[in-house]
This record gives C-alpha cells, structure tokens and sequence, in this order.
C-alpha cells in the first residue's frame, strides 16, 4: 500500500467519484442523504465543499463492503480512499504521542 499523503486536489477528484458512485446505487443515496442530512438537489450545490467531501469519504469508509466494492469498480488501491480522506478538512489523525 502506498503510505504517501494525496494531494487535495487528487483527494476531492476522488472524493467527488464516491460521490458519483454513491449516488448510482438508490438505497445508499438514500442512506447518505439520510446521514448528511440533505436533499437530493443539495448534492450538486456542496461537491464543491472540501468539508462535505470529506463526509463522502467517511460514509463510504464506514462500510467496509461498499468501500471494497467502491476500489474495485474506480480501479483504485484499498487504501486510496483513507489517503484521500487524510488530505481534506477534518481527516488529519491526532497525533497521540
């Protein structure tokens, strides 16, 4: 797995591909929009949003199943995800030490 940080920029093109691949599948988008708490048309309007890409990651990083499914069909390493996260506001891991 590669350990190197994502740009932002590469972060919120993947991001915005979870997006689009969430929002293929009715019952997840429904399930998204249930937890971001949004409307359909609210989609188009906050893809632009760092942050709320971000909560796209999250969601799809919750369910292990989606996020294997996810990689697979974008071509992407497993790991592409959680860099991606990492690079965008709010996915830095506390440093314990």
């Amino acid at each position: 797995m590669n350990r190197q940080p994502m740009a932002r920029d590469s972060a919120e093109t993947l991001a915005l591909q979870a997006l689009g691949w969430i929002a293929a599948d009715d019952e997840m988008a429904g399930r998204f929009l249930a937890s971001a708490g949004a409307a359909p048309g609210d989609l188009r309007a906050r893809a632009g949003d760092p942050e709320f890409l971000g909560f796209v990651l999250d969601f799809l990083l919750a369910d292990e199943q989606s996020l294997v499914a996810f990689t697979a069909s974008a071509h992407l390493p497993p790991d592409a995800p959680m860099r991606a996260r990492a690079a965008l506001p709010g996915g830095d891991l506390p440093n314990w030490t």
